[in-house]
């Protein structure tokens, strides 16, 4: 199957949706959607920073309404 997207007559706030939709659906059957090696290092580097008390959290839904509002 070919789906032919013109990205570039997308705006950032689309692309955003459309790749928020293929993660949903990808998502579904997270046994399919392998991570990278790199990826373990990425997280336990994060708990590290967790730990240390060097980061903050923001919710999903606030951090998202940032972007959109960034790039609409």
């Amino acid at each position: 199957m070919s789906v032919d997207i013109l990205l570039n007559e997308l705006t950032t706030a689309e692309k955003l949706e459309l790749m928020e939709r293929l993660w949903l659906d990808l998502s579904r059957q997270p046994q399919d959607v392998p991570s990278p090696a790199w990826h373990g290092a990425v997280l336990e580097e994060r708990r590290e920073a967790v730990r240390q008390g060097r980061t903050a959290f923001v919710a999903w839904e606030e951090a998202r309404q940032r972007l959109l509002g960034r790039h609409g």
